[in-house]
């Protein structure tokens, strides 16, 4: 059984893939189409059922409808969306709420955790870090779930930076 699903099949989700099992951890990798899924994979539902901690590895515009489809409950979910517009030139989210209080309302039965948003893909990749140490921001209301976080942050070579609550 793997204790971390990555929903999605883009760039981030492979360079999380990527960086976790180069970290030591079991990797499950969930996708709507589960031929899209490298290395261990399979559906969305049986990704998320094999977890404790879930990377929501997909754009903003479709982790609500996704979110609608899974059980997540008792579950740390990482959000990695940034809510920009598809030619990437505005937010899609006014400034009285966040994307992740967005997600974390579409699943309130889960440990929301931002984190990673603000890395890029080929960053993951603990080589292409040059024996650098890259920051990543963690923000949740759940500080357990925060703490889970930046302790799995660590384990891959990252500098888990405590940014409040979402």
């Amino acid at each position: 059984m793997s204790n971390i699903a990555i929903i999605g099949s883009g760039n981030m989700a492979a360079g999380l893939a990527a960086a976790l099992t180069a970290a030591g951890k079991n990797v499950f990798i969930g996708a709507r189409d589960a031929a899209n899924a490298q290395a261990q994979g399979g559906t969305l539902a049986q990704a998320v059922a094999a977890a404790q901690t879930v990377f929501l590895a997909l754009p903003y515009a479709a982790a609500a409808e996704v979110l609608q489809q899974l059980d997540v409950s008792g579950k740390t979910l990482i959000d990695i969306s940034n809510p920009v517009t598809a030619d990437f030139q505005n937010l899609s989210l006014g400034f009285t709420t966040s994307a992740a209080e967005e997600i974390a309302k579409a699943a309130p039965q889960a440990a929301v955790v931002k984190g990673f948003n603000t890395v890029f893909a080929q960053l993951l990749d603990p080589a292409a870090r040059g024996g650098q140490t890259v920051q990543v921001f963690l923000a949740a209301d759940d500080e357990e779930a925060k703490k889970r976080a930046a302790a799995l942050t660590a384990d891959m070579g990252f500098k888990a930076v405590d940014a409040g609550g979402l």
